[in-house]
């Protein structure tokens, strides 16, 4: 038994990265257990029917199947950023900003990322309703580096994993909107010691063999 929650996570996938940003600004040491999608050990299917990540079993063996619940699992035992405490607004607000951007944004999200998935699917359809949510994040930008002030909280950090995976469908299409706020906002988290850290590459875990301890100078 190990005395961390444990992780089931995978580097690329947007839900897992804005986990582990959660998790590192909290100081919320786990095992992290880093997986290979084709290949799910039976562990993980066995907390998750749907075997998406990330899930986190805490060391009372709730678990958690839900990216956004494992956030607020880490920042509710500790924020030392504020991520809950936005300069502007509160945390009702910012969980109503996240909820489109994680149910009408990411199908379109996917439609246009992966359009060869879904029968009779134009990409490029979705991409230009995707593109309405970017202009509102630009406009929300207008008057602040960050959605809700001049810090970083929940609301910048859940949503930017997909504005990533979304410009980079396309960059130099991407580069070429009106989206000034947007790429100066995205960029400024991308190039954060936060992100890159969180990025590192872990091994595969394997059945029976500890994981990586995650955040590794933070144990």
């Amino acid at each position: 038994m190990t005395p961390y929650p444990i992780l089931y996570s995978f580097r690329r996938c947007p839900y897992a990265m804005r986990a582990r940003m959660a998790l590192w600004i909290s100081n919320q040491v786990c095992e992290l257990r880093e997986v290979v999608l084709r290949q799910k050990p039976a562990e993980l299917l066995a907390l998750s029917a749907k075997g998406t990540v990330p899930v986190l079993v805490d060391p009372k063996g709730q678990v958690y199947q839900e990216s956004l619940d494992i956030m607020l699992w880490a920042l509710e035992r500790h924020d030392p950023q504020g991520w809950l405490q936005p300069e502007a607004g509160t945390l009702a607000a910012l969980l109503a900003w996240i909820e489109p951007w994680d149910h009408q944004f990411k199908f379109h999200l996917d439609r246009y990322k992966y359009a060869y998935r879904y029968e009779g699917v134009e990409a490029v359809t979705h991409r230009g309703e995707a593109s309405t949510y970017l202009d509102q994040l630009n406009s929300q930008l207008q008057d602040s580096p960050y959605l809700f002030g001049n810090r970083i909280c929940l609301a910048d950090v859940a949503i930017a994993p997909f504005i990533r995976q979304f410009s980079q469908v396309d960059l130099t299409w991407f580069n070429s909107q009106p989206w000034l706020q947007v790429n100066a906002w995205l960029a400024s988290i991308l190039e954060s010691t936060l992100f890159t850290q969180t990025m590192e590459k872990y091994p595969q875990w394997k059945s029976g063999t500890p994981g990586s301890l995650f955040p590794p100078s933070k144990a």
